[in-house]
């Protein structure tokens, strides 16, 4: 076998030998010459820069949305067919919105430009925030021209990410959240007003000026007692009455007489301007159909404004068709009279021709009795007959997403301006206003916005719990609302805006719940103060305070200058623990007459009160003397005359706690003057900061959450480095035997390089011994292999003999590379070791010492 294979090795090089001959004969020059001869010229191609940033620009989406598949070429070609019959039937009606270009010049069909999609914000899953959210964030452009449907429909992300777009992309992507919310949505394209269409809202009323309706509340039919007091009889004389009546309905006709002139030139003058393009401006809007999501009645969403509509609305003037995700439905009905009398039951063949033949909605056809009988038996033929419609295939567009920062943003570059009738309404994001306002909304009273009515000022995430602040222009009242979370526990705060310091207008209305006092609310004027209180211990829930002018003292501040009080009127409730006669219902402290009144409860069975009059001594005020009474310094006028009169120690006593509770009234009011002007200073401070709250998990705002998260990075940073360096250390586990001195002695140096040295002479010899014991193993494999060849050569089977040459092979293989590899450890062991020798004499740590 070898021979032949030199022979035939030996023949191969003969061959090439001749070749190479032959070749040789042949003149190069010439050949060179001859391929000289052959001029190449490259064409010029024209590049146009607007193609190369159209690819630049379509680079950037995905295959899907510049490309067709099998099915949505399939569909396109259907909906072709679709749409030359809908033409050849109907040539009086305009073309319908099938399938129009995308934002990178491919058709698509619409219904599959509809993406499904719940975005993950709570505020997202009912219908009025969703349509909220998609007229904030996109800006509108109209259609150019008016009565021409759109030759482009981007996709939904593209609009988010453009934050713009016309009708339709308006519909498509508030169809889509709608569709992913679990709402029965379409797209709707037809045609509306021209306030509809261009966003015209001059002429609505604000949604945040209109009023609730308020409930009336039912009267309650007096009950007929069979023993009651009979009325007395009306000794007028009738004729008066008669005339009196006739005269105030005539007056109440010219009044409602001149309402109805009054509103009906109101309305003559608010009537929009007659439109040219009536009944021919397109339009998308949404229609979500009742069942879904415990829709109850069907309705139309103007995704421009967020507004809904009855379907009945004379703002929408037609229908042309109708589609979702999975269909496309034409309206056969007539639109004369606009969309008040369509249907839209979508189910209903006649009045809506489907373009996909496998339609959700049900059929209005009527179960036959004997067709059910053999329902079951079709099953088969029905599948087969399904399986060969055709279906909607799957949405081209990529995943619709908001971020967190994008939905908070809303508005085009954070802001936006809607005008209204007599209204305008300012809408900001978070945070993007020093003082946190959300919502603004001027109020005027004329139609060109000129005389200022009332503002209106919403806000949110104050650190002074602002919520809402209204500004009436007319009064100059000024209206605070807070939530909760005030040291103050203060809700409401109405002052004069010319005046807003203290002892001036104004009512502070309280958290009575997070008060001690339980003070509710608070009314102060330059020379009264009404405090009202609630569910107090002493049952106080009412006091009143008159002052007088303040009189001007050299040489004394302003702060200790109190106005000086004459009056303190003071209410209790009932105290069931005491008898009325001496639960006491009103005080009064006539501080300027040193008076004191007291007025108690009724008893149950009487119709008047008892009350009694003390005349305060002059060493009243005197806490140093002891008071002195006079049977003249007390008067009493007592109901009960049966009832004994009091002691004149119970009455004495009476007045020492009179005097001392007036002198804790007025520490009370001094309380409450202070505490207004904390408040008013207070106010003042946070006007000027008006610093906001930011939550701890908004790691974009929260500075100190941010420096504390880079702080923790910077931590684990250099902790990494650190592992890294002692990893790489030769001599960090020597010196950590030592305990990881800060400077290293002789005899520690001395050491660490014997340790050092050693360590690295050892783990050579045991490599090497390692190498040396796979080489043994290998050869001591092949010997065996060997000998059992030897013993089974003349029974073996040709594939056993190819196994055992294979394997022969392999191990002499592995054997030559353990040699080699052995041979080069001994070899370079020497010089490694050599190398950390010189290594640890250049160490800075160590070479002071070698």
């Amino acid at each position: 076998m070898d021979e032949n294979a030199e022979n035939n090795g030996e023949q191969v090089n003969n061959k090439a030998e001749d070749t190479e001959e032959n070749e040789g004969e042949l003149s190069v020059d010439d050949l060179r010459a001859e391929l000289e001869k052959i001029d190449i010229e490259v064409p010029e191609v024209e590049i146009s820069e607007v193609n190369i940033q159209q690819e630049d620009a379509y680079a950037e989406f995905p295959v899907s949305y510049k490309e067709n598949t099998n099915k949505e070429k399939l569909i396109l070609a259907y909906a072709e067919n679709f749409r030359r019959q809908y033409v050849h039937l109907y040539r009086d009606r305009k073309p319908l919105f099938l399938n129009p270009v995308n934002e990178c010049g491919i058709e698509k069909f619409v219904s599959t430009t509809i993406r499904p999609t719940l975005l993950p914000f709570q505020e997202l899953y009912s219908y009025d925030n969703c349509a909220e959210f998609v007229a904030d964030y996109l800006e509108f452009q109209a259609l150019d021209p008016p009565v021409d449907l759109p030759n482009q429909l981007v996709s939904p992300t593209t609009a988010l990410k453009s934050q713009k777009g016309n009708s339709f992309d308006f519909g498509t992507l508030l169809c889509s959240m709608l569709l992913g919310a679990g709402y029965d949505a379409y797209c709707v394209s037809g045609y509306a007003t021209r306030e509809i269409c261009l966003m015209d809202q001059t002429r609505d009323v604000c949604p945040l000026m209109k009023k609730k309706g308020e409930l009336k509340s039912e009267e309650k039919k007096k009950e007929m007692r069979k023993y009651q007091v009979k009325p007395p009889k009306d000794l007028r004389s009738k004729f008066d009455l008669k005339m009196q009546a006739r005269k105030e309905a005539e007056e109440e006709a010219k009044a409602a007489e001149r309402r109805k002139e009054e509103e009906a030139r109101i309305s003559e003058m608010e009537k929009p301007k007659p439109d040219a393009l009536h009944g021919l401006r397109i339009h998308c809007w949404v229609l979500v159909l009742s069942g879904k999501r415990e829709v109850p009645d069907s309705f139309f969403l103007e995704p421009l404004t967020g507004n809904t509509y009855p379907t009945e609305d004379d703002k929408f003037l037609g229908i042309e068709s109708v589609w979702n995700h999975q269909n496309y439905w034409v309206n056969m009905q007539d639109c004369s009279n606009g969309c008040k009398d369509l249907s839209f039951d979508l189910g209903d063949s006649a009045k809506w021709e489907y373009l996909l033949h496998s339609s959700e909605k049900p059929s209005l056809e009527i179960p036959d009795v004997e067709a059910e009988l053999y329902e079951g038996l079709d099953d088969d033929e029905e599948e087969q007959e399904d399986d060969k419609h055709l279906e909607m295939p799957p949405s081209w567009v990529h995943p619709i997403l908001v971020t967190p920062k994008e939905y908070e943003t809303r508005c085009p570059l954070g802001k936006k301006t809607i005008l209204y009738k007599k209204a305008r309404l300012e809408k900001f994001a978070r945070y993007l206003l020093k003082d946190g306002m959300i919502t603004k909304l001027s109020v005027y009273d004329d139609y060109e916005l000129k005389n200022l009515v009332s503002v209106k000022e919403w806000f949110v995430n104050r650190q002074d719990k602002l919520e809402l602040r209204v500004h009436n222009h007319r009064t100059g009242l000024i209206t605070e609302y807070k939530l909760q979370g005030r040291l103050d526990c203060m809700k409401e705060h109405t002052y004069k805006s010319g005046s807003p310091g203290p002892e001036t207008d104004r009512a502070m209305v309280f958290y009575d719940k997070a008060r001690v006092d339980g003070l509710v609310k608070r009314e102060e004027t330059p020379t009264e103060m009404t405090e009202h209180f609630k569910d107090r211990d002493d049952f106080l829930y009412y006091r009143h305070v008159v002052f007088s002018k303040r009189m001007k003292r050299f040489g004394a501040s302003t702060d200790a200058n109190h106005r000086p009080i004459l009056k303190i009127s003071e209410r209790f409730h009932r105290n069931k623990e005491k008898s009325a006669g001496e639960d006491v219902s009103e005080r009064v402290f006539h501080i300027a007459e040193d008076r004191i009144q007291l007025t108690f409860h009724c008893e149950d069975n009487r119709v008047t009160a008892s009350t009694r009059e003390f005349i305060k001594p002059p060493n009243a005020n005197d806490k140093s003397q002891t008071i002195t009474m006079t049977p003249d310094m007390t008067s009493t006028f007592q109901v009960d005359t049966t009832k004994k009169s009091p002691k004149n120690l119970y009455i004495y006593n009476m007045l020492v706690s009179l005097v001392e509770a007036e002198d804790q009234s007025i520490q009370a009011i001094r309380g409450s003057e202070e505490e207004i002007k904390e408040c008013l200073l207070e106010r003042i401070r946070e006007e000027t900061v008006s610093e906001l709250s930011i939550s701890v998990y908004d790691t974009e705002r929260n500075e100190k959450a941010k420096q504390h998260r880079k702080e923790l990075e910077r931590q684990q940073l250099e902790e990494k480095l650190r592992r890294q360096e002692q990893e790489l250390d030769y001599l960090a586990p020597f010196l950590a035997q030592m305990g990881d001195p800060d400077k290293i002695a002789r005899q520690q140096a001395f050491k660490l390089k014997e340790d050092c040295l050693a360590d690295l002479k050892q783990r050579l010899i045991d490599k090497a011994n390692l190498i040396q014991s796979r080489f043994e193993k290998e050869t001591q494999e092949l010997q065996k292999r060997q000998q059992w060849y030897q013993q089974n050569q003349v029974s073996m089977t040709k594939e056993d003999e190819e196994e055992y040459l294979a394997y022969c092979s392999e191990a002499m293989f592995r054997i030559h590379i353990l040699e080699l590899r052995l041979n080069r450890h001994k070899e370079m062991a020497p010089h490694k070791y050599m190398a950390l020798e010189q290594k640890i004499r250049t160490d800075g740590r160590l070479s002071d010492y070698f």
